[in-house]
Order: C-alpha cells, then sequence, then structure tokens
C-alpha cells in the first residue's frame, strides 16, 4: 500500500471538511485511486468535484507540483492537489 497526501484549497477544502487528507492506495495505484479514496472520506466532495465520471472543468489536479492527469501512476509519499481556477486581481 502507498500513502499519498491530498492538499485541497478555497471551496474544497470546505465541502471536504479540511485541508490536508491521508489516503492510502495499492502499490500500483492511480491519481484516481487516490482521488475514490479521497470521495469516499469526504462526503458532498465528488458533487463539487466531478461532472459525471470525469473531472469538473473549473478543478485544477497537480501532483507534486506539477499538473497531473487521473491516469497517472502514484509512488509512495506522492502529494496530490485540487485547487479551483486562480483568478488574479488588477494592481493600483
Amino acid at each position: 500500500m502507498d500513502t499519498v497526501t491530498w492538499r485541497l484549497f478555497a471551496d474544497l477544502a470546505e465541502v471536504a471538511g479540511g485541508r490536508e487528507h491521508t489516503v492510502s492506495v495499492d502499490g500500483d495505484g492511480t491519481v484516481e485511486d487516490a482521488l475514490d479514496a479521497l470521495l469516499a472520506e469526504c462526503d458532498g466532495l465528488g458533487e463539487r468535484v466531478l461532472d459525471g465520471d470525469a473531472l469538473a472543468d473549473d478543478v485544477n489536479l497537480m501532483q507534486n507540483g506539477s499538473p497531473a492527469s487521473l491516469d497517472a501512476a502514484l509512488e509512495d509519499g506522492d502529494e496530490l492537489a485540487m485547487f479551483p481556477p486562480v483568478t488574479g486581481g488588477s494592481r493600483p
């Protein structure tokens, strides 16, 4: 079993009941497996981050600081992150 840590930001953290969640996946697991484990722990999060069976367009997914896909392989200790689009304000 591999252990990965999810970091959630903005409204995703609110829905999930916290910013950080640790989940376990099989040794040959994927990001999708880790997402399934996270959704099993966090009631209501699936409704926010999924559009049918796919990740919603307004959710960004990162693995160890780089953009990730659901079929990416995991390694023990990976850090996964999900967050809504980030917008910047104007500077005076």
